[in-house]
This record gives structure tokens, sequence and C-alpha cells, in this order.
């Protein structure tokens, strides 16, 4: 008798837990997934300032921001400042608004940016 109730106490604790082990398995994939777009977000501009370091029209830094992010691109939003003055900084922002892919978050949607310089150099 006293087996069946230990077995019933396992199966009463593994129903307690395993919701509690998911919800922490889909906020580590949620944490990975921001961290990896983050990433190409960071990249997007460092893309986009080494255009407007070369190139005078800031459409064409715009342009090489949303190619470095691919299917994402059509959805950020840059920013270019560049001066005519060589020597000065050109500077990229782009942000990205990142909606959560976990029900469990509601669809919440946080926003990404990044920004990245450099030198103007004609």
């Amino acid at each position: 008798m006293r087996a069946r109730a230990q077995e019933g106490g396992a199966a009463i604790e593994f129903a307690l837990v395993v919701p509690i082990v998911i919800l922490v398995l889909f906020a580590v994939v949620e944490v990975a997934v921001v961290a990896r777009t983050q990433l190409e977000l960071t990249n997007a501009a460092r893309e986009g300032a080494r255009e407007a370091a070369t190139v005078v029209d800031p459409a064409s830094a715009a342009s090489a921001a949303r190619a470095a992010m691919g299917t994402l691109g059509s959805r950020l939003v840059v920013s270019v400042r560049r001066p005519h003055v060589v020597g000065r900084r050109a500077e990229v922002t782009v942000r990205l608004r990142h909606r959560l892919a976990a029900p469990l978050f509601g669809g919440v949607t946080i926003e990404l940016r990044s920004r990245a310089a450099m030198r103007v150099e004609r």
C-alpha cells in the first residue's frame, strides 16, 4: 500500500514541476532569439556605417543596413547622420520592433536598437 502512495506522490510532483520546466525552457529560447536578433542588428548598423563612411548618399547606407538584416530588413527603421566633412563621424542608428514569439509572454513587443559610427572617408 505504501508503494502505491509514493507512486501517486511522484505523479503529483511531476505534474507540478513540468509546467515550470517548460516555462523556463521557453524563456531560454526566447532570450537566445532576442540575443541573435540584437547581434544581427549590430551587424546591420555596422554595415550601414561602413557604407555611410564611403558613399555620400544616405539612402545607400540605409539600403546596406536593410540588406544586412535579410528578411527582417523591411521592418528596420534606419536613421543616417553623415556630415560632408572628411574625418567626421558618420552615424547609423537602426531600430527594430521585435515581437516575442512564445505565447506565454502575451505577444509583448520590444524595441531593439543599435548604433554604429565610422569616420567619413570621402
